[in-house]
């Protein structure tokens, strides 16, 4: 199926990295503990979440929902957004058109 999108890849990626970088616990996605978290670099730290919002837009394209750390991702095609619930109050909007 695959996420369907008009904006740019990059642009996606980018509000979408940054979206599950506010879920607490997202780098458990990849089975990091908590200490190997905080013993990466900053640049490191983003390149990771980079990759997990990359993979979670591919993912999206088989599972509409992903659960990560503590929030969760779904695509909604019907509205053309990926809706990040960081956590059970706050839920960012990432535009796919």
């Amino acid at each position: 199926m695959g996420v369907k999108h008009a904006r740019e890849y990059a642009e996606i990626l980018q509000d979408l990295t940054e979206a599950v970088s506010a879920i607490d616990g997202s780098y458990s996605f990849f089975e990091m503990s908590e200490e190997e978290w905080r013993a990466l670099e900053e640049s490191d730290r983003r390149q990771v979440m980079e990759a997990l919002a990359d993979d979670v837009f591919y993912g999206l394209g088989q599972d509409p929902v992903i659960k990560v750390g503590e929030g969760a991702v779904a695509y909604n095609s019907k509205f053309h957004v990926i809706e990040v619930s960081v956590d059970g109050k706050e839920v960012r909007i990432v535009r796919l058109i």
